[in-house]
């Protein structure tokens, strides 16, 4: 369950510009044709959309274009985000996902674009949970569907994953974030409103752990740890 730019104005010409200067021939096509700085960060596979769940609506895709350099290479690795193990309702997050595989895809297309990756960290939420057998999953899939879109777009929301129950009707979701106040930001929705009253009536057990992924300068090195 999701637990959940502005184009900057031309600046001023300073005063010596207005001046009467010499003509100077400029060609208007290379000017045309030049790519923006930095346009391809902002795309996969040649969108600005990307497809951060397993909802491939409209609503439900993340602009690129929203988020700095460093969340967008990042939400584009997360599309190659799986779960390494079966028994991912219950064992540790960081060794739940491939994990390497997306620092090494980050890493390739860091590279690919010629980007100076900053240190950054992102918030993570995971969201592990019991259904009775009287629940019935499509209810829930109705409800986390609409928190969904809502999340998207409130901003900032990088990736969600979910599982399905095993057969004690345990599971897990998570969340990756550009901040933790995206995430709250993202939680106070209808949708989410509604999802949380149902939580109870819907869910024998829950409980929500929350954890960093640090990323440091140039990706020489990446570590989750629990939220402080």
């Amino acid at each position: 369950m999701a637990i959940n730019q502005v184009l900057p104005h031309p600046s001023e010409l300073p005063p010596a510009f207005l001046q009467e200067k010499e003509p100077i021939e400029v060609s208007t096509q290379e000017i045309a044709t030049a790519p923006a700085v930095g346009a391809g960060i902002f795309a996969h596979g040649g969108e600005h959309f990307l497809v951060q769940s397993p909802y491939t609506e409209q609503e439900h895709l993340l602009d690129l274009r929203t988020l700095g350099a460093e969340n967008a290479l990042l939400a584009r690795a997360l599309a190659r985000m799986r779960s390494l193990r079966p028994d991912y309702a219950t064992s540790s997050y960081a060794e739940t996902f491939n994990w390497d595989e997306i620092i090494e895809e980050l890493t390739r297309l860091v590279r690919e674009h010629g980007h100076s990756w900053k240190e950054t960290s992102f918030f993570i939420v995971a969201f592990r949970s019991q259904i009775p057998p009287t629940t019935v999953y499509d209810d829930l899939g109705a409800l986390d569907k609409v928190a969904h879109a809502e999340a998207i777009a409130s901003g900032g929301f990088l990736k969600y994953w979910f599982g399905h129950p095993d057969k004690d009707g345990r599971n897990l979701a998570t969340c990756l974030w550009r901040s933790q106040e995206d995430a709250i930001k993202g939680g106070v929705g209808p949708g989410h409103r509604k999802a949380a009253a149902a939580t109870r009536s819907l869910y024998s057990h829950w409980k929500i752990d929350r954890h960093r992924l640090i990323i440091r300068n140039d990706v020489q090195s990446w570590e989750i740890i629990d939220w402080e």
